[in-house]
């Protein structure tokens, strides 16, 4: 069976920083009925490879430093990446796109480049790395926002390739000093932010999935809102709140976007996850996007009596809390169909 591997250069194991080897898997969970399950599985697949890894719940990827995998197993790192792609689709059905560098930011912007389900490794020489990264956009470079990105291409700066040609003093003068030798650094591909070990933080998903490619934004708002009252419900029946939101939107093509915010307090009231997720949604500034699926995510969970309500005083908010407890009451004991939120249940009318 072919390797499903797209390898820019040769890379195998070396001895040095500039040596480190670093994967970003992504796992495509696209149409799961249990995401979150599901990815804990997968990074106990990562585990056995690797104990260094960093988990991205988000969007159902991680990081792995696996330099020293590569002297444990007598693998090159196209081929580490292989065999998790390999045990991933074999143990659990699921494909995975990995991108692999000599740092996190070359590994994340590979398996940004890399087509679904396949891998592209960008081998540690300065030389493929130069490659790599001076035909591509500036803003695939980690640390340029839309704004650092605009003031460069007023200058005629918008590859990662021109910035390595800008004289330094230029650059200090165009943005910052400090700003000007970081983005020089990424540029030139160095980036020595090590692979943390982190815990995987509890948080919980409801996604939906269109019978077609939808375009409507009224659609897109309506699916929005019954996510958000779905996660409110499974929040406070599990007792518990969720200190932020992320949603992620894949389009027809595979892509897709994520955006996370942190509600001002933690909550499991409906009303302030409805505002949130209309706020991320709004955000993207989607026009006549081909949305296939909708998934947002409620994270950093935590028991709901270690988090305290901000008094408002506000009647009409205290009135929608016991309101929500009648609906929860109703619904465990009928059903979820039973209540639904008015635009979700307009948008089903129409179907």
């Amino acid at each position: 069976m072919a390797r499903p591997a797209l390898t820019a250069a040769a890379a195998g194991p070396g001895t040095g920083a500039r040596d480190r080897a670093v994967l970003r898997v992504r796992f495509d969970l696209t149409g799961s009925d249990a995401q979150e399950v599901l990815y804990e599985q997968l990074l106990g697949l990562i585990e056995d490879i690797t104990p260094v890894y960093q988990p991205h719940p988000a969007d159902h990827s991680a990081d792995l430093d696996v330099t020293g995998a590569l002297r444990l197993f007598d693998r090159t790192l196209p081929e580490i990446a292989a065999m998790l792609q390999l045990r991933a689709v074999a143990l659990h059905g699921v494909r995975a796109t990995i991108g692999g560098g000599r740092s996190p930011m070359l590994a994340a912007m590979a398996a940004a480049a890399a087509p679904h389900g396949r891998t592209l490794v960008i081998a540690a020489d300065d030389d493929a790395v130069t490659r790599f990264l001076r035909p591509r956009p500036l803003t695939d470079l980690t640390g340029i926002g839309p704004s650092t990105a605009k003031v460069l291409a007023r200058y005629g700066i918008t590859a990662i390739g021109h910035l390595t040609t800008t004289p330094a003093g230029t650059l200090a003068r165009i943005l910052t000093p400090h700003a000007a030798r970081e983005l020089a650094a990424r540029a030139a591909g160095i980036d020595p932010r090590p692979v943390l070990r982190t815990a995987l933080v509890r948080s919980t998903s409801a996604h939906r999935r269109f019978d077609r490619d939808e375009l409507d934004p009224d659609a897109h708002r309506a699916v929005l809102l019954a996510l958000a009252d779905e996660l409110g419900t499974r929040l406070r029946g599990q007792r518990e709140v969720c200190r932020g939101l992320s949603i992620t939107i894949r389009y027809a093509d595979r892509t897709h976007t994520t955006r996370s915010r942190l509600l001002s307090e933690p909550s499991q009231h409906t009303p302030a996850l409805t505002t949130l997720a209309r706020t991320l949604y709004e955000q993207l500034g989607l026009q006549r996007a081909r949305v296939r699926e909708l998934t947002l995510r409620a994270e950093q969970l935590a028991p709901a009596d270690s988090a305290h309500h901000q008094i408002l005083l506000d009647p009409t908010d205290e009135r929608a809390r016991r309101v929500e407890g009648v609906v929860d009451a109703a619904r465990a004991k009928f059903g979820d169909h039973v209540i639904q939120p008015t635009a979700a249940a307009r948008r089903d009318a129409r179907c």
